[in-house]
């Protein structure tokens, strides 16, 4: 069984250069690589710079999810800007994890079970998609706590932790992912700024049961206009273990 999955930073539908608001662009990019989960982070709902719309609304509809979850996270006005996650496959027990530390910026993480396939027993992957923190002690105890909650602590639940990690030099994917198990799907995955990429701020993270088939950073010139992040992308085949099956 395989899927594509994709994150995004997409800076509210505001172009990193040009500073011009065109949802449409993100849904373009989005588009052209046909994912079956896409994680978004800075998704505005509410907010005068992006036209009062719920923009999670207005993406799931152009790129035809029926299944997608939101999460606020900062306050704009009298509107929010956050994570969300669409997928072609059933989202279930949807868990806002709070992430924020001192006097730092709202920041949350949002988990989700997917359900690859309702026909068959435990063809599920657990979903984190976050948006950490801009300082190395905030990323530090924001790693932690997502480490630590009961869905991660399974260690049988195949998972993937993506998303805006703020982390340039992976320094907290070696000390913190990889010794709980977890592979880095895109190494040294430059993606911001969009316009001329230097630093490897995005990563997808995986464990358990996933066979990773493919990954790359879009580079096309409309990812490099439409926010001020470039989107990374993972092709994944997930394998289902029988009963009965062994190691031997």
């Amino acid at each position: 069984m395989r899927f594509r999955l994709i994150t995004y930073n997409i800076h509210k539908g505001i172009g990193g250069v040009d500073r011009r608001y065109d949802l449409q662009r993100i849904i373009d990019v989005i588009s052209s690589h046909a994912p079956d989960i896409v994680f978004l982070q800075e998704v505005d709902e509410g907010v005068r710079r992006s036209g009062f719309e719920s923009q999670v609304e207005r993406l799931a509809n152009a790129l035809n999810f029926t299944n997608y979850i939101y999460q606020r996270n900062v306050s704009v006005g009298r509107g929010h800007y956050g994570n969300a996650i669409l997928s072609n496959f059933i989202l279930e027990n949807q868990v806002d994890l709070e992430l924020k530390v001192a006097i730092k910026k709202n920041r949350r993480a949002l988990i989700s079970r997917c359900v690859l396939d309702s026909s068959l027993p435990d063809a599920s992957v657990l979903l984190c998609n976050t948006h950490l923190g801009l300082s190395g002690l905030e990323r530090r105890v924001q790693l932690r706590r997502i480490l630590g909650i009961d869905e991660i602590e399974e260690q049988n639940l195949p998972a993937i932790l993506g998303g805006d990690f703020n982390d340039v030099w992976a320094e907290h994917g070696k000390k913190f992912m990889l010794p709980r198990g977890f592979k880095c799907a895109v190494n040294n995955a430059k993606t911001f700024p969009a316009a001329m990429p230097v630093r490897s701020l995005d990563a997808v993270y995986y464990r358990g049961d996933l066979n990773l088939l493919n990954s790359y950073t879009c580079t096309s010139k409309l990812a490099r206009q439409a926010s001020d992040h470039l989107p990374v992308i993972a092709d994944f085949e997930f394998l289902r273990r029988l009963e009965g099956d062994s190691d031997s």
